[in-house]
């Protein structure tokens, strides 16, 4: 594991909460990484579609959609879980051999894939497990940047059991990532592992705690709508921080924050 020191201005140390590590690689499975070639821009072109219908589809963005065919960012399980999802095929067939027989009846059907929604799950001793991917936020991507943006590290595999005692989110919108420093303290503290809900992406709950691009900086805060909903309240757990004020259209919530674990 490489261990990385962000270094952030007067300004920009105050709106982020974290420093992370990031994996020495992208991971697929518990091991191995999975290669970038894949189908998804023939496929993508027998359905007629453009990049932003994709992305849509695919609840990510149309940059992203163009990195991932072209090679440029690690085909992870969770990617190829959303392309699956998409096209209405297996799995397989994103990564797989394509010939044309494949292709054109990929491009002909609209249908869902019942397995191909979640992260394969295995059996271990009595129960299944799955994978959740491990996010790391310490690099500055810029403002706009979405939590698909950032570097995926390892994935790290749970308890399915352990999963439903406190979510019903699929594994795949959830999301991992690892904290440091003290401005969320007593609340977060270094190394606490943050579990991050990706499908609640809106502010609708005040003074709860979500992972957020706050002027283009990753940051881990409680969030409260003020004057209508068009400016945001910024708010440190640790109360030698001040709240500060900035406007919505600055903020890009990528999830709410709804458990972590810690280390004794």
């Amino acid at each position: 594991m490489i261990s990385l020191q962000h270094h952030y201005g007067a300004k920009d140390e105050r709106l982020s909460t974290p420093l992370w590590r990031m994996g020495a690689r992208h991971q697929f499975g518990a091991r191995s990484a999975m290669p970038s070639a894949n189908n998804i821009e023939r496929l993508r072109q027998r359905r007629g579609w453009k990049r932003p219908e994709l992305a849509r589809r695919m609840d990510t963005t149309p940059q992203q959609v163009e990195r991932l065919e072209k090679g440029q960012r690690r085909l992870t399980q969770d990617w190829i879980n959303r392309a699956a999802i998409a096209f209405g095929v297996p799995a397989t067939t994103i990564i797989g051999d394509l010939d044309d027989d494949t292709a054109a009846a990929a491009g002909g059907s609209n249908s869902v894939v019942p397995y191909a929604d979640q992260p394969p799950a295995r059996s271990v001793g009595a129960g299944e497990t799955t994978h959740i991917i491990k996010l790391d936020l310490s690099l500055p991507m810029g403002p706009g940047a979405s939590v698909d943006d950032y570097v995926e590290e390892e994935p790290l595999e749970f308890d399915l059991a352990y999963l439903r005692s406190f979510t019903r989110t699929p594994p795949h919108r959830l999301r991992l990532a690892m904290g440091a420093g003290d401005s969320m303290f007593p609340t977060l503290v270094a190394n606490d592992l943050i579990w991050i809900d990706t499908t609640q992406n809106e502010l609708v709950h005040s003074d709860r705690i979500y992972a957020a691009s706050i002027n283009g900086g990753a940051a881990i805060k409680r969030l409260r709508p003020i004057d209508g909903g068009a400016r945001v309240l910024v708010i440190s757990d640790n109360k030698t921080i001040e709240p500060y004020e900035v406007d919505a259209l600055d903020v890009r919530i990528w999830g709410r924050v709804i458990r972590f674990t810690r280390d004794l």
